[in-house]
């Protein structure tokens, strides 16, 4: 399962299933079991049929039509956005961010 479909489409995964939901939550949104429980159902559904390596079967559930805003976010430096004042302090930095081993 997967909400970050053109990374996906890079590994090309024997089979995968698409949520176009905020990354960390393709099992759907928090505090909403039957809404989790029919995108698991439909994803071992899909994992059970499909048939052609390779195919990605992109599942009709919608997090929220009036924000989209989460599909904006630039992690091009990482897979947490980076904070408007921080990009404005680094604009001249190098390409990539320093990984840290755990969470700040």
């Amino acid at each position: 399962m997967t909400s970050a479909l053109d990374i996906t489409r890079t590994v090309k995964p024997p089979r995968a299933v698409f949520l176009n939901f905020p990354l960390g939550h393709q099992t759907g949104k928090p505090h909403e079991p039957e809404l989790q429980r029919r995108i698991l159902l439909d994803a071992l559904g899909a994992f059970e049929t499909i048939a052609q390596p390779g195919t990605i079967v992109e599942l009709p559930y919608v997090w929220d039509p009036n924000d989209r805003s989460w599909e904006e976010r630039d992690y091009t430096k990482g897979w947490m956005p980076v904070p408007p004042s921080a990009q404005e302090a680094d604009a001249d930095d190098a390409e990539r961010r320093a990984r840290f081993g755990s969470p700040a």
